[in-house]
């Protein structure tokens, strides 16, 4: 029995904080009901790492060639069209009308989950600028909108319906009181009385206020039930980002874990130029005369990098250490064997003797072809062909080197200078490259220029359908331009076949 005016002692519960931080964490599968998300709760099951690895690689595929498309000013509907084998590829998103059986419905699950958590992933990758933050957001917002007008019908209302946004409904008196305004802002509408409209701030759907598409009154815009794309996009672009900043904060405890720290600094790196494997089957040009005595007249199908170490080759007779790596596994990765390739180098070294040559280059040139040294993976097949965000992110050249990438590496007149002396003079694409060097799209420019000089065969591969979007999508490394170069300047003499993407 408590005595009266005596307050009973409260004991609190004492935490062991140290207990735990190093609890062990339960974990949960997400119930996937609906195609599209917007990514309000983060993944809690756990996955492999090489699962993270792999998932964000293949999801920031997905967001690099997006931008391309919106940096080369493609229509949405060209988009679309572009983007669908590769979305197939890397990040297939199935509606639930295709779970027919256990094992598809499976399949929308995996679909599913590796979606949210690549999201997920990349977002803690690209929180750490403001830059990249913006970035992110607007290219996510971009992938989103294209998925949301794709979707079904039925199963976007569904979404829609989950989302609980707490729109403000217009009311049926209000309605018909406007409805001479709501028609005339709304010219695909015959009646009001079809249509149900919601009221929201106008700040939040600056799309539809730009072109003119809903009525505005005292601060609110009138949208109809037919374009809630722009409201659901809208909040979607809130909600993400909110999202990063507040990822952005926590950012310094993910960086104290040493598993993941270096897979998102090298994914937040990547997303400048996505990076792109190699693999033996992307040089394969049957029947090319790919040797020593052809690589003057090959160096016509080389990306400008490759142009210029080759033309600072014949001028000099010489290249320094970086280049001569950069430009021996170009050569390797275009399909030059280990012996063209030695005749190659001894030959254009004129002022040496064969001894010197022997003596100071000849291992390393069989190093890099894994002919000698290396570990037991490397024995063999040596090292892969440098990609462009490779040669964009390591060893700057320096005085009187000729490596790395003319579009970052030089100053914009030299650029000119140099893209003039290969044939580019359209003022236009000379205009187009000067911005994207100043906004540090390298890749971009080179893709650029690129499809300038192949304009006429780029149409015909196009128009009697010989390559689709896949085999046309950006170009990441010097040995897909070459590639692509040489099938389609020889289109007469070469038999169809794919040109493999660089990472397949």
């Amino acid at each position: 029995m408590i005595r009266s005016g005596i307050r009973p002692e409260i004991k609190k519960k004492r935490i062991d904080h140290k207990k735990t931080q190093f609890a062990k964490a339960t974990f949960q599968e997400h119930d996937y009901q609906h195609r599209l998300s917007l990514y309000d709760f983060p993944p809690t099951a756990e996955i492999s790492l090489e699962e993270f690895e792999t998932w964000a690689i293949d999801r920031l595929r997905v967001l690099a060639e997006l931008e391309s498309c919106s940096f080369r000013n493609r229509s949405p509907q060209e988009t679309a069209v572009h983007m669908e084998p590769l979305l197939k590829k890397y990040m297939p998103l199935s509606n639930n009308s295709a779970a027919v059986g256990a094992h598809i419905d499976q399949r929308l699950k995996e679909e599913r989950k590796k979606d949210h958590y690549s999201h997920w992933i990349l977002r803690l990758a690209f929180c750490r600028t403001e830059d990249l933050r913006r970035r992110f957001s607007r290219i996510e917002t971009t992938l989103f909108r294209m998925r949301f007008q794709q979707d079904d019908g039925k199963e976007k209302r569904a979404f829609i319906d989950s989302l609980n946004l707490h729109w403000e409904t217009v009311s049926e008196e209000e309605k018909t009181e406007l409805s001479e305004h709501l028609l005339a802002a709304t010219s695909s509408l015959k009646r009001v009385d079809d249509e149900n409209f919601f009221k929201v701030d106008w700040t939040s759907i600056p799309d539809l206020i730009e072109h003119r598409s809903v009525f505005v009154r005292k601060g609110k815009a009138y949208v109809p039930t037919q374009q809630q794309t722009s409201l659901i996009i809208t909040q979607f672009t809130q909600n993400l980002d909110k999202a990063l900043e507040l990822s952005a904060r926590a950012l310094p405890r993910i960086d104290e874990d040493d598993r993941l720290s270096p897979i998102l600094e090298h994914l937040s790196k990547n997303f400048a130029t996505p990076d792109a494997g190699f693999h033996d089957a992307d040089s394969s040009l049957p029947g090319a005369p790919i040797n020593a005595a052809n690589v003057d007249n090959l160096s016509q199908h080389f990306p400008l990098c490759m142009k210029n170490l080759h033309t600072t080759l014949r001028k000099n007779d010489h290249l320094k250490h970086f280049g001569r790596l950069q430009y021996t596994l170009f050569l390797k990765g275009i399909g030059l064997s280990l012996d063209d390739c030695l005749v190659f180098w001894r030959q254009a070294f004129k002022k040496i003797d064969d001894d010197k040559f022997n003596k100071e280059y000849r291992y390393n040139v069989r190093h890099v072809y894994g002919d000698v040294g290396g570990d037991a993976n490397r024995r063999g097949r040596g090292y892969s062909p440098y990609s462009c965000q490779k040669i964009l992110t390591e060893h700057p050249p320096g005085t009187n080197e000729a490596h790395g990438c003319p579009y970052r590496h030089f100053n914009i007149d030299n650029l000119t200078s140099m893209l003039q002396a290969t044939g580019v003079h359209d003022r236009e694409v000379l205009r187009g490259v000067k911005e994207d060097v100043e906004k540090k799209r390298y890749h971009i420019a080179c893709n650029r220029v690129f499809e300038w000089a192949h304009k006429v065969e780029i149409k015909r591969v196009k128009d009697d359908n010989i390559w689709g979007p896949a085999e046309l999508d950006t170009i990441v490394h010097p040995n897909t331009y070459f590639k692509r170069s040489y099938l389609l300047k020889n289109l007469n003499s070469v038999p169809k076949q794919d040109v493999k993407m660089e990472d397949s």
